[in-house]
């Protein structure tokens, strides 16, 4: 016998998922899970192998536990669906008869639209060795099947669950593209800002040669501006490119630039300075001129005249 709960209780919460003799608890627990995801809670079990309450579930549903707690089990499927006006029947595989086949986009606005009409509706998924028989889906309303690789098209009850309540949650968004968050809300750059970085760039890179042959440079200018312009820049990111560019432009006012390699540049002179001052302290003196220059090392062998 099934567990009796009120039947209005959880019409608010979309449609009711309902899995045909499940084998796993691990499955079961997934499902819940991706259900709890997208705002889902009603879930039915049509005599499940191993029983139930089953604890792999809980542990598997990773904190969906309204979900689990709320699970209503049933000895057979028509019971199952005896209280609902519309049933979705997912397969993978095509039958014979005449019910409607769509795609999981358009299932989706379907149970959307029927339950704005307080309509109780249930999503139909079948057994994870095989999914459902014939006279299962011939219960449901219409099928919905997954635009999958035929020569791959077996779905986990879990994945294919998850597909259908993504599916429902996004039919009910005002926007279908809306996200939970955003990215920043970032004031584009002026045209003046943006053409100050290219003077700003275009003098730094004239510094260091980069216009080379100089014939080529106005359309060495345009390739750059064009880079730049595609991005679409706000203030914050200018920001960061002038900083980045200053950090690079090392030369300072004791040398001009254009006079050398930012290697030359005089900040780094003192250091080099005391390099070779050092250098120099370090080096053997040379030789005095004259006769001193035959005298022999000290401690090394005399001339013929000792």
């Amino acid at each position: 016998m099934p567990v009796t709960k009120d039947p209005d209780s959880t019409s608010a919460a979309g449609p009711a998922i309902i899995l045909v003799e499940p084998q796993l608890g691990e499955n079961i627990g997934m499902v819940a899970r991706a259900m709890a995801n997208f705002g889902l809670s009603e879930l039915r079990l049509v005599n499940p192998r191993d029983g139930w309450p089953s604890e792999k579930a809980r542990a598997a549903a990773s904190r969906a536990d309204h979900v689990i707690d709320a699970v209503t089990v049933f000895d057979d499927l028509a019971s199952a669906l005896a209280d609902l006006n519309f049933v979705f029947a997912t397969t993978a595989r095509q039958r014979d008869g005449f019910k409607s086949v769509r795609g999981p986009v358009e299932a989706g606005r379907v149970l959307r639209a029927r339950h704005e009409m307080g309509q109780r509706t249930g999503i139909l998924f079948g057994r994870e060795r095989f999914g459902l028989y014939n006279d299962e889906v011939g219960l449901a309303d219409e099928i919905v099947t997954f635009p999958v690789d035929p020569d791959f098209s077996s779905l986990n009850i879990a994945q294919a669950a998850l597909l259908m309540s993504y599916e429902w949650m996004k039919s009910g968004l005002e926007d279908e593209t809306r996200t939970n968050f955003a990215g920043p809300d970032m004031k584009p750059a002026s045209k003046e800002e943006l053409h100050g970085l290219f003077a700003y760039l275009e003098g730094a890179l004239e510094a260091r040669g980069y216009f080379r042959p100089a014939p080529k440079k106005p359309k060495m200018v345009d390739n750059l501006r064009a880079v730049l312009t595609r991005a679409g820049f706000a203030e914050p990111e200018l920001k960061v490119l002038r900083g980045i560019i200053s950090s690079l432009d090392r030369f300072s006012p004791a040398m001009p630039r254009g006079d050398g390699s930012p290697g030359d540049d005089p900040r780094r002179l003192p250091a080099a300075a005391a390099r070779a001052r050092k250098a120099e302290v370090d080096r053997p003196a040379p030789p005095a001129d004259g006769d001193d220059n035959d005298t022999p090392p000290l401690g090394g062998r005399g001339t013929d005249n000792d």
